[in-house]
């Protein structure tokens, strides 16, 4: 709070965004703001509501804190961008950017939205640093009157997911995010638009592209498919390389690279999978020379931000609002994410010397470092409010039923005027 205080004009939003904080970092179920003000010990969720929609203070200002803060706290030599994409699952057509698409949350086609998040992974930590609202271009950027009724700004216009990144990679950069590399997966290597904004900012990538990729070798004369550059190499060209640690070691595969292009700085790298021979393809750059392990490394990181996912969403409510609002939307994923980046600095801080790709013995008895679960756990139970009376607990409960009467009420009576007569 002492970082985001001063975005906070007046007392009762500063206020709130406390609260707030405090509940997301706690162990209430659904974080949501009706659990959230329970949690604080409000009698009512007016303020956390009004904070999120109503009261005057700028989400994106605080994600430049944020993004400050990650770079001060988990940034180190040879960090890297990532971008990605994640769902949320919704209900209804009036959330802001929300339509049937494919998610991979679902891993179908679902009533959702889809974001474009940007993550930074340093050797201390990875957190969430920024974040974009995805708007189908049809059914949304070109509908004024959605767009009035969910308070998307006239400025905000339809532009692609791989766009979107751009746009954010160059905010941090600008910002003074220092990172040698960006990562991504296929949606974000597919698209040339994105690579020549990286390279023309001097940026190295490794993005994974589709093996029906075409790439050109032989000093850029020969156009030829991806998997087939692969099929083509002789064994002694695999390399064994490990791609980070994950949760029960090393994660080792084979390796290999060739020059493509007409240049010595693009490369095709591939990944084959040990144990099943499956076949995954990189598009590289780097603006120097640079070693095949350094590739292997960067390919590696690019899951970090599928963790980041994960703790946002189990730990720290990402996905448990209930907005609809443009507005409301970008403040609450904001919160989340700097939630989330508190308890990843607090992580990285409590194992001072301790490389968090630290391998542990089998037999040592040395406790792992503090992980983010743990850490929120322990601090939920600091900060954990005295306990409710019992008169608090009916208060909420009858406030709860009474607010569910008039949000059904309001739904049959939607229905039955939406409903032909006769």
């Amino acid at each position: 709070m002492d970082r985001i205080a001063g975005r906070f004009g007046r007392v009762e939003p500063r206020a709130s965004a406390r609260s707030y904080l405090l509940g997301l970092l706690s162990g209430t179920e659904r974080k949501n703001c009706w659990q959230l003000a329970e949690q604080a010990g409000h009698t009512r969720s007016g303020p956390l509501q009004r904070l999120l929609r109503y009261a005057r203070w700028d989400a994106d200002a605080v994600r430049d804190d944020l993004r400050a803060y990650a770079a001060e706290h988990l940034g180190t030599d040879g960090s890297v961008l990532v971008v990605d994409e994640t769902g949320f699952l919704k209900k209804g057509r009036a959330s802001a950017g929300v339509q049937r698409q494919y998610t991979g949350t679902a891993g179908r086609i679902e009533n959702a939205q889809v974001d474009v998040f940007l993550a930074l992974a340093g050797g201390r930590g990875r957190a969430l640093i920024d974040r974009r609202l995805y708007l189908p271009e049809h059914s949304w950027s070109n509908d004024p009157e959605r767009r009035t009724t969910a308070g998307i700004p006239e400025a905000v216009q339809f532009a692609t997911k791989p766009c979107l990144a751009g746009q954010m990679i160059t905010a941090a950069l600008e910002a003074g995010i220092t990172a040698s590399w960006v990562t991504g997966d296929e949606a974000y290597g597919q698209d040339p638009h994105l690579r020549t904004v990286l390279e023309t900012r001097a940026i190295g990538y490794v993005l994974a592209v589709a093996r029906s990729t075409r790439v050109t070798i032989n000093g850029g004369r020969t156009p030829v498919r991806a998997d087939t550059v692969a099929s083509r190499l002789p064994a002694t060209a695999w390399q064994r390389h490990s791609a980070g640690h994950g949760a029960k070691g090393p994660r080792h595969y084979d390796w290999t690279w060739v020059h493509i292009g007409s240049d010595s700085h693009h490369h095709l790298l591939t990944r084959r999978n040990r144990a099943t021979g499956e076949l995954a393809f990189y598009l590289c750059w780097s603006p120097t020379t640079v070693a095949l392990a350094e590739l292997v490394r960067v390919a590696g990181i690019r899951w970090s931000i599928e963790e980041c996912f994960q703790a946002a969403k189990s730990q720290v409510g990402l996905d448990h609002y209930q907005v609809r609002h443009w507005t409301s939307w970008h403040r609450h994923i904001t919160l989340a994410m700097f939630a989330l980046a508190f308890l990843t600095a607090v992580a990285a801080d409590t194992a001072p010397g301790r490389p968090a790709n630290r391998r542990y013995p089998a037999c040592s008895n040395d406790p792992i470092p503090l992980t983010v679960p743990e850490i929120r756990h322990l601090l939920a139970a600091v900060f954990t409010p005295p306990a409710m009376t019992a008169a608090r607990l009916l208060h909420w409960s009858i406030w709860r039923r009474r607010h569910q009467a008039t949000a059904r009420r309001s739904h049959y009576k939607r229905r039955s005027t939406d409903e032909p007569a006769g």
